[in-house]
């Protein structure tokens, strides 16, 4: 099976940890702010009792691999273990190597570095298909047999965690810096994860100029356009709909494209969070590309 692992994916999930790991280290723990999930029971273990986060890490995964291994598949169930021993790895060695970051007077700046790091890592470590165990896998086990969504079951979870360290070790003003590390955490992982396919579609209608269009947008941008049939239910009248997706750097020029060809065309752009295809993930000789 481990021939099956892409060493790209691997190396990068590694990255991912150690950039995890280091904000842990150097944001949460030098400055006493919490977290949401299994990291932050390992983060709760470590204020309260001093148990290395490294060592929790791995114990409180160990039984969730055992239940969880099935749900995930044995691909992504290796990259999840590769992920999760790699933050424990990463973890013992920041924490016996750290770097002296003074920010105790700006927990500000804390919790944004903290959230940075925690989002750039996690999130190249989901993007390459591996997960950090811990919550993913009790949320997966919860939908399967409860019904309830991930994101309610995360949620509830890191809600608890949080307030448990609250509860216990945090005062007022860290609990809230923490929810701002929180929160920059989410909205980074959303980047990474969409970052690789930002692109937008385009829903164009055109009264008489559509074929026009379609080759302009094929000829000038190498972008496919399907053609849909449409019916006004204020004119009664059947249309044609240009439908295709663009990168988003490239809504620009599609816009220049309409408006030259014709400026009353009714135009419709919409973000799309993932792509799949040529163009995106596929190339002219649909063949995968390697992203």
């Amino acid at each position: 099976m481990f021939f099956q692992l892409k060493i790209k994916n691997i190396l990068l999930i590694l990255l991912g940890a150690a950039i995890f790991a280091f904000g842990l280290v150097h944001f949460n723990m030098q400055n006493n702010l919490a977290e949401g999930g299994f990291t932050g029971i390992t983060l709760l273990l470590y204020f309260l009792f001093n148990i290395d986060p490294s060592y929790s890490n791995l114990v409180l995964n160990i039984p969730l691999f055992l239940v969880g291994w099935k749900l995930l598949g044995k691909k992504s169930f290796l990259y999840t273990v590769i992920g999760t021993v790699a933050v424990s790895v990463f973890l013992f060695i920041f924490q016996r190597f750290q770097i002296a970051i003074p920010l105790e007077g700006d927990l500000f700046l804390a919790a944004l570095f903290a959230g940075v790091f925690a989002g750039i890592g996690l999130g190249i470590i989901f993007r390459f298909g591996g997960t950090t165990g811990g919550v993913d896998i009790i949320a997966r086990l919860v939908f399967k047999y409860k019904g309830i969504s991930m994101g309610r079951t995360m949620f509830a979870f890191d809600a608890t965690v949080i307030l448990v360290s609250l509860l216990t070790y945090l005062n007022h003003k860290e609990a809230m810096y923490t929810l701002v590390a929180v929160f920059v955490g989410a909205r980074v992982i959303d980047f990474m994860q969409e970052g690789a396919y930002a692109a937008r579609g385009a829903m164009i209608i055109s009264e008489k100029r559509y074929d026009q269009l379609a080759a302009a947008i094929m000829k000038e941008m190498g972008r496919g356009v399907t053609m849909l049939k449409g019916y006004g239910s204020f004119t009664k009248e059947n249309r044609e709909v240009l439908y295709c997706v663009v990168g988003r750097n490239e809504i620009v020029n599609l816009k220049r494209i309409i408006h030259a060809i014709d400026p009353h065309a009714f135009v419709s752009v919409i973000v799309v969070h993932d792509v799949m295809g040529e163009g995106f993930t596929l190339d002219e000789n649909k063949r995968p590309i390697d992203i």
